[in-house]
């Protein structure tokens, strides 16, 4: 990547802020993706976390890390990979570059091919790109409580603890 294409890439990480994901998923999508991730997590013993973030830290942009790189971060951050089982799933947003990513941990990624990841990220992408936001939040959602209730699910009258905040995370 070239010095201008740097600068270009920096000016758009630092023109944007926590505001701008606020405006992107107000509090009232926040209340509802809580309770959507609370009503999944009670059919399966795995935990879901939503990151959307503005933009990257300004240390991310300057050594031209990837949102990948950064959802990875985030994943660890999180702490969703300290789960009980290693199946904690990580759905990143990175609203300035419009970059999407999921995270699975090990206990998960074992039992699913990646790409069926890719397929939730696709659709995704493509209610996002016809400003379906919530809806393309939704179906990743459900995608992601399909695979969990199928690899993980929770047993009848069985502890099933809630390890990880329902409430997505909001930078």
């Amino acid at each position: 990547m070239g010095w201008t294409q740097r600068i270009a890439r920096l000016l758009r990480h630092r023109l944007r802020d926590e505001r701008d994901t606020r405006r992107a998923i107000p509090r009232q999508l926040v209340e509802r993706l809580t309770q959507r991730v609370a009503d999944s997590e009670r059919r399966h013993t795995g935990e879901i976390r939503i990151c959307v973030e503005a933009s990257l830290p300004t240390s991310y942009v300057l050594r031209d890390a990837t949102p990948r790189e950064r959802a990875v971060a985030m994943f660890g951050k999180l702490r969703v990979w300290d789960t009980e089982a290693n199946n904690g799933v990580l759905v990143y947003l990175l609203l300035v570059e419009h970059a999407i990513e999921i995270v699975a941990d090990r206990g998960l990624t074992a039992r699913v091919p990646e790409g069926e990841w890719q397929r939730i990220v696709d659709a995704m992408r493509a209610a996002f790109q016809a400003r379906r936001y919530e809806e393309g939040l939704q179906q990743a959602l459900d995608a992601v409580t399909a695979l969990l209730v199928q690899h993980f699910p929770a047993a009848s009258g069985a502890p099933n603890p809630n390890e990880l905040p329902d409430e997505p995370s909001l930078n």
